[in-house]
């Protein structure tokens, strides 16, 4: 494994923050109408909603719990947003509001089961070419790193790197301040760099 194809793996740096904004802009457009419609008790918009928003919930679900309980946890979250979706106001972006759901289920879940470590990501059956193999094992070698932040650093790095969400968003997600933000992603990166060298990065 080469330490250039760590860093094209390894997400550091910061996203580029037009793109995300735009990207974030474009899928709000696309569900503000549907989530007016299940607020109105419309099951196929509340479906809709499931099918748009529940592989985002779920892919942080993974690497906050496990695979183990990722996908109980996400339809947790969805059962709650549907129970409750009179209550958003609109104030943030529905997925904001979903995010923020899963956030505090999956923070609630450590704390009761007392684990902020996990088994790291399973792969898809993988052919054996030297440069797929390499691949796997720089995705293993990140999931690996990222298991041992700190959960609340995990889903802010989380929320943006991955989610690509712009910072005010995380914020809202989150219910910090913005600047707060910043400082845990600066820690997040530092940390999961150290992280990876432990675990036989070269930088």
């Amino acid at each position: 494994m080469t330490s250039a194809a760590l860093r094209r793996n390894a997400p550091l740096a910061a996203s580029n923050t037009s793109r995300g904004a735009r990207k974030w802009t474009q899928m709000q457009d696309t569900t503000a109408e549907i989530v007016a419609a299940a607020q109105r008790g419309d099951r196929d918009a509340q479906r809709e909603l499931y099918e748009l928003s529940h592989q985002n919930v779920y892919r942080l679900m993974v690497r906050m719990v496990g695979l183990q309980d990722a996908d109980d946890l996400t339809q947790q979250v969805f059962l709650q947003a549907f129970r409750r979706i009179d209550q958003f106001s609109g104030r943030s972006q529905f997925s904001t509001w979903l995010y923020r759901l899963a956030v505090n289920e999956s923070l609630q879940h450590l704390r009761r089961s007392k684990r902020a470590q996990f088994h790291v990501l399973e792969h898809e059956p993988m052919d054996h070419s030297s440069g797929h193999s390499d691949n796997v094992e720089q995705k293993d070698l990140l999931e690996r790193a990222l298991a041992r932040l700190e959960p609340d650093l995990r889903s802010t790095f989380l929320l943006r790197e991955v989610e690509d969400l712009p910072y005010g968003e995380i914020a809202l997600a989150l219910d910090v301040p913005e600047g707060t933000v910043g400082s845990r992603l600066n820690r997040a990166r530092r940390e999961l760099k150290q992280h990876l060298i432990e675990l036989g990065w070269e930088p």
